[in-house]
């Protein structure tokens, strides 16, 4: 996924955990994601999926069945703002692993959003199935991490350690307390140069994730244009039960301008903050009732 991975964790010691074996686990559990969905990965299943022929129906792992639900569900929510079917368009960018010497033409951009989209997809849940369309290119990169963050501390809850901090590339989750009865407490980063007082946040049984252009420009499609979206947000932070969900949200609405967002964040009930270039900052009332607000 081009990022690091770290765990913290309660050790219980009647357990006698190994912490090299554990480390090992958790490598083998994430190099099984990539090798099942990355678009960066030739052989990976998602890429065999982008390679098939017309009305070929390919089987799915477990894994991808998840991520292609969530995935498939806030495509709809949010009327295609985030959309796992553009591998098309982050190819055509250079946001994959074929570089690019310039930004393509508007007449690439139209070709590829009329072979991408979601609703091209027949996904079966019950069969585990997907049927490819015809020249449509799956890219999850907008979920998948999250989907590993959940993947990691359900594998360590498996061997024991009901307590722990997951982080892949700034995606965290929190699985119950820390070993001084604390929750796993986390700072969200405030873009640099912003005077923005800080957001603490208590991940027990709860997941983080942020999208946004602060770090590395606009990198984000807007799959319904084709083009990067740019506009006043710069981050989005969204905290949410499971983080792969957490991911899926902060991407769409960092697409969205902001007073779509703010509108899709309240009808779906979105725990978000949201920042603005200038400075500003927009809590959801999802998020607000989650807080405990200290008096001015």
């Amino acid at each position: 996924m081009g990022t690091t991975w770290q765990v913290r964790a309660a050790l219980p010691a009647a357990l006698g955990l190994d912490t090299a074996r554990l480390r090992m686990l958790v490598q083998a559990r994430l190099d099984g994601i990539v090798q099942d969905m990355s678009h960066w990965e030739p052989q990976s299943n998602l890429s065999r999926f982008n390679r098939a022929h017309a009305g070929s129906v390919c089987a799915l792992s477990p894994d991808m069945v998840r991520v292609m639900a969530e995935a498939l569900s806030v495509a709809q929510a949010t009327d295609g703002a985030f959309d796992p079917a553009i591998g098309r368009l982050t190819d055509l960018w250079g946001l994959g692993p074929n570089t690019v010497s310039a930004p393509p033409t508007p007449g690439d951009i139209g070709h590829a959003l009329r072979g991408s989209g979601w609703t091209r997809l027949q996904f079966d849940p019950l069969r585990s199935t997907l049927r490819q369309p015809g020249g449509l290119w799956l890219d999850l990169s907008g979920i998948a991490k999250g989907f590993a963050v959940d993947a990691v501390a359900d594998l360590l809850g498996q061997q024991g350690l009901n307590h722990c901090l997951v982080e892949i590339g700034g995606e965290c989750v929190g699985r119950g307390m820390r070993p001084d009865g604390d929750p796993w407490w986390v700072d969200v980063e405030n873009p640099e140069g912003l005077p923005l007082p800080r957001l603490r946040v208590a991940l027990h049984g709860l997941a983080i994730a942020t999208s946004g252009d602060y770090l590395r420009g606009a990198h984000t499609l807007d799959p319904r244009t084709g083009y990067p979206a740019i506009h006043p947000i710069t981050a989005v932070s969204v905290v949410h039960p499971d983080c792969m969900s957490a991911d899926a949200w902060a991407t769409a609405l960092s697409v969205m301008g902001l007073s779509a967002a703010q509108r899709c964040a309240v009808r779906e009930h979105v725990a978000v903050r949201i920042v603005s270039r200038d400075g500003g900052e927009w809590l959801s009332p999802a998020l607000t009732s989650m807080m405990d607000l200290e008096p001015a």
